[in-house]
């Protein structure tokens, strides 16, 4: 006897709160449907907003993430941010010209600079700019309006700065990272300022842990071809379809 299709699509919903992604193929033999009934429930599904439809199956819907104060931020995976930080510091070069974004992964790479590596930096945050400052490294602050929760200088005087400079790699961070909607962070003016860092470096690199892979914050950034991922670990369920794009690096 074939079944329902509220009973379908309600198994469907349930399989990706235990696996966040579902292929058509495993779906067929529990649902006892065919592969044309199941592409329908993807769909009907999907213009629910109950789900995201892949190649050949299903993801879980990304929720929006909303902006921590940076205290929480630094809390939360602290270990794996040092790592991730500690393989960026081994990406420098001496000469290098690099643009070092506010955030609390990129913060941890300040430690791991070596000492006699003669490099400029230029960054938007108000702590970073201190700390390089400590370890008697070249630093230029981008100036305008401090954003109180990340330490961040925003607004048209930082834009127009970074207009006006080059660089040859930029470090950032992100709140997500998801193939579809690219880099994203909550805030539009954050955004912004993270965008013209990337457009004027020959080199980017995106610095996050494995928590923000497939998270979309409300403004995006740029698409994932434009930066390398450098994350403590990657679910191997996400790993080809991040690597289909671009590059990415796992630091254990």
């Amino acid at each position: 006897m074939e079944m329902l299709t509220e009973k379908r699509h309600q198994l469907i919903l349930d399989f990706l709160t235990e696996n966040d992604i579902v292929t058509i193929s495993e779906l067929m033999k529990p649902l006892k449907a065919s592969e044309s009934t199941i592409r329908r429930d993807l769909k009907n599904l999907e213009e629910q907003g109950m789900l995201a439809r892949i190649h050949g199956g299903a993801k879980k819907m990304p929720h929006l993430s909303f902006e921590a104060t940076m205290a929480e931020k630094e809390e939360k995976f602290h270990q794996q941010k040092v790592q991730v930080a500690k393989f960026c510091a081994s990406l420098l070069d001496t000469e290098d010209v690099v643009y070092l974004d506010a955030g609390t992964t990129t913060i941890e790479m300040i430690q791991f600079i070596p000492q006699n590596l003669a490099i400029k930096v230029v960054t938007n945050s108000v702590k970073h700019a201190s700390l390089l400052i400590d370890r008697q490294i070249e630093t230029i602050i981008l100036g305008g309006m401090i954003k109180l929760s990340t330490n961040a200088t925003l607004g048209a005087t930082a834009i127009q700065q970074l207009r006006e400079l080059r660089f040859s790699k930029a470090f950032l961070g992100m709140n997500g990272a998801e193939l579809e909607a690219g880099f994203t962070t909550p805030d539009p003016e954050e955004a912004a300022v993270k965008k013209w860092a990337m457009k004027q470096s020959q080199q980017n690199y995106v610095l996050i842990d494995h928590s923000k892979l497939e998270q979309i914050a409300f403004a995006q950034v740029a698409p994932l071809k434009t930066a390398t991922i450098i994350t403590d670990s990657c679910p191997q369920k996400f790993i080809k379809n991040f690597q289909d794009q671009t590059t990415l690096k796992e630091v254990k």
